[in-house]
């Protein structure tokens, strides 16, 4: 048996955590930029607003219902499913973080007969111990466990917790979801399985194997047996380590400074080059992207990428950066307004597996322990606490914000003062 632990509209759940007057309310966060809803109340849902509202687009709404809106707080997000995940490993000997808000269990070798009873204490525990609120799905694969907690979500959403404990619990909750609301199914599929005729889980679960093969290839046949009972569907002890690495990010106002640029593109290369470190892995290249807003016709349109191909591979943040400067000095042209740049490391190797140039030198020594200092001074005081001077300080490309909520966990001047 396999357990799906979900957290409830994470992100709203989070800024309930630390201010209980939001409970009840109906609340949004936004994404980056504060461009358009991602994580709503259930009041909220009640209200009318659907995942990717742009708030500015239903002033009315947001006044007449009283939504309460948030601006995307990732420090809080991400040490707040620490939390939650720790709090979860406490009650298995395995377990899978799918998401930053989900995590699969496995509870194959445990000695309990009762799970139902378990998922509760589960749901119980996480509650209690970090303030937000689960639902837990328990069934004989993960794909079956996804549908389960899903299930929970609609129908027991008060209990909070499905056990699929047997064969007519399973094909109830089969002919209960839709085939487009199957894990695994995207909107292609859904659609070309309904011009067949087939409209739910159990639908597919009973569709000729030939059949699935043909159309959704061994992927599909596979989730066709995991529908079955048959777990087919490999456990991650560990996170594959990522292919490319990126970060892209949209301007608080659009910009044609040329020196504000260079800082994000030295940020967000610096960014990549600590999370290429710390999977160990190294990059062979880079590439650099500028783009304007689409969507202010008026303007002057431009978009450009490039690609710079490294010497030797490497994982060195001043390498990093200086490839990234000159990508961008390309492609930069200074008689448009700006509205985001990003970096992609690409094609990523193992740092084992590197294959030298011998027309090239070595990564210098002295700098590969000075940045293993500063990624341990770093990761003890502070994020970019040191950092390379292209980097700057003030920020002043970054994304709107104005609704930031405090980071209660992690950092001391924001900690709650009771009075």
């Amino acid at each position: 048996m396999y357990a799906l632990v979900d957290c409830n509209n994470f992100y709203v759940s989070c800024e309930r955590v630390f201010d209980p007057s939001l409970r009840g309310q109906p609340v949004i966060v936004l994404s980056n930029n504060d461009g358009c809803a991602i994580s709503r109340s259930d009041e909220a849902k009640e209200a009318g607003i659907e995942m990717g509202a742009i708030p500015h687009l239903i002033p009315g709404i947001i006044r007449e219902k009283g939504i309460r809106m948030f601006s995307s707080n990732y420090t809080l997000y991400g040490d707040m499913s620490d939390r939650v995940m720790k709090t979860l490993s406490g009650f298995v000997p395995r377990m899978e973080i799918y998401s930053i808000d989900e995590a699969f269990l496995d509870m194959s070798s445990m000695p309990y007969t009762d799970l139902l009873s378990l998922g509760l204490e589960i749901r119980t525990t996480v509650l209690r111990d970090t303030g937000i609120p689960t639902c837990v799905g328990i069934a004989p694969t993960k794909a079956l466990a996804k549908m389960a907690n899903r299930y929970a979500k609609k129908r027991n959403k008060k209990i909070g917790v499905h056990w699929a404990a047997n064969d007519n619990l399973v094909k109830e909750m089969l002919e209960y979801t839709g085939v487009g609301d199957v894990w695994g199914i995207g909107r292609e599929y859904a659609l070309m399985l309904l011009r067949n005729g087939i409209k739910t889980a159990l639908d597919f679960c009973e569709a000729p194997e030939d059949f699935v093969r043909t159309n959704m290839s061994v992927v599909g046949l596979r989730l066709q047996n995991e529908l079955k009972g048959i777990s087919t569907i490999a456990w991650e002890d560990s996170p594959a380590p990522k292919k490319n690495i990126a970060c892209a990010r949209s301007f608080g106002t659009l910009t044609s400074d040329k020196i504000l640029m260079a800082e994000a593109i030295g940020n967000f290369t610096a960014n990549c080059a600590g999370k290429l470190r710390r999977q160990q892995s190294f990059a062979k290249s880079i590439r650099i992207s500028i783009n304007t807003n689409p969507h202010l016709t008026n303007e002057k349109q431009y978009y450009r990428s490039v690609v710079i191909q490294l010497d030797t591979p490497t994982a060195s943040t001043p390498e990093l950066i200086k490839y990234a400067l000159k990508g961008f000095h390309i492609i930069f042209k200074d008689d448009h307004r700006y509205m985001k740049c990003g970096v992609e490391l690409l094609d990523l190797v193992p740092e084992t597996e590197i294959q030298l140039n011998m027309f090239v030198s070595p990564a210098n020594k002295r700098m590969t322990k000075a940045i293993a200092a500063i990624d341990k001074v770093n990761g003890a005081m502070g994020k970019d606490l040191v950092r390379f001077g292209i980097q700057g300080f003030q920020r002043k490309y970054k994304a709107r914000a104005a609704h930031l909520s405090p980071c209660y966990t992690t950092n001391i001047k924001h900690i709650i003062k009771i009075k």
